[in-house]
């Protein structure tokens, strides 16, 4: 008798072990896939476009984001300090393909205090017209605001990332600019790192009426690395499911690896 609850001790203790572990490594991902998350965080994304609607065939599109994220406790407050970068491919009027940099963007996103699982951030952001040709950028100056919500669950992530932006001086031979974007983020956790994740970002161009709603479903894993380092990797398909107006994507394929650095080691 004693010996069967002895061994009804052991497999509790067991259970208990396990689900602990499982929690910890939920959180983990959770973290890694957290945008408020207060570390360094260098990540290299890239879409590849490999076909447009309304567009002659065989034109596709690439962008490489450079993306870093800074915490800081300027003004009192904490914030993180974003900006992305992107290194372009797009197809250049009426033949061929043009390669450059892009507009750079920088957004300031304070931390509001909690309400009760749910973290808030909300600033401002600007737009540098930094490209090196008429194709890769807007050739406008632009402001703007940013907001995000995220609310971890037990099973993964649920948020979303806001953006409207609007050019206030630049080239006048250029558009304006009047742009909404909105990038609900759900993740699903699952064993050893992975996660399934759907990102993709709604864009709304409140200038010209162009706008396209794309769907998104990929696979990721968070690793643990030393010195407390986190890289997450991910690929995540992306189809275009409302459009109106040429040019968006008809389909596109979402990637990239997030490192993130634990602040002050």
């Amino acid at each position: 008798m004693k010996q069967i609850k002895a061994l009804g001790l052991t497999i509790h203790m067991l259970l208990g072990t396990t689900a602990l572990a499982s929690a910890q490594e939920h959180e983990a991902v959770n973290e890694a896939n957290n945008p408020l998350t207060p570390k360094i965080t260098i990540n290299f994304q890239d879409y590849f476009i490999p076909s447009f609607i309304d567009v002659p065939e065989g034109k596709h599109a690439n962008q490489f984001l450079l993306r870093g994220l800074i915490p800081s406790d300027a003004f009192g407050m904490p914030q993180l300090i974003r900006f992305t970068l992107p290194v372009a491919t797009s197809p250049e009027i009426p033949d061929g393909y043009v390669t450059g940099l892009g507009d750079l963007t920088l957004m300031d996103l304070f931390i509001l205090p909690k309400v009760g699982d749910v973290t808030l951030g909300a600033g401002p952001l600007i737009v540098i017209p930094t490209a090196t040709s008429d194709e890769l950028g807007s050739g406008k100056w632009q402001i703007g605001g940013a907001g995000v919500v995220v609310a971890p669950q037990s099973w993964g992530l649920l948020g979303g990332l806001a953006t409207y932006q609007t050019s206030f001086a630049g080239s006048d031979l250029r558009d304006d600019v009047n742009l909404l974007t909105v990038q609900p983020i759900i993740n699903v956790n699952l064993k050893d790192g992975f996660y399934l994740r759907s990102s993709a970002t709604m864009n709304f161009n409140l200038e010209s009426g162009a706008s396209y709603i794309p769907v998104g479903l990929g696979l990721g894993k968070v690793l643990q690395l030393d010195k407390g380092v986190t890289m997450n990797a991910f690929i995540e398909p992306q189809y275009t499911v409302w459009h109106d107006g040429p040019g968006a994507p008809r389909w596109q394929i979402f990637a990239g690896v997030n490192f993130q650095f634990p602040v002050g080691k």
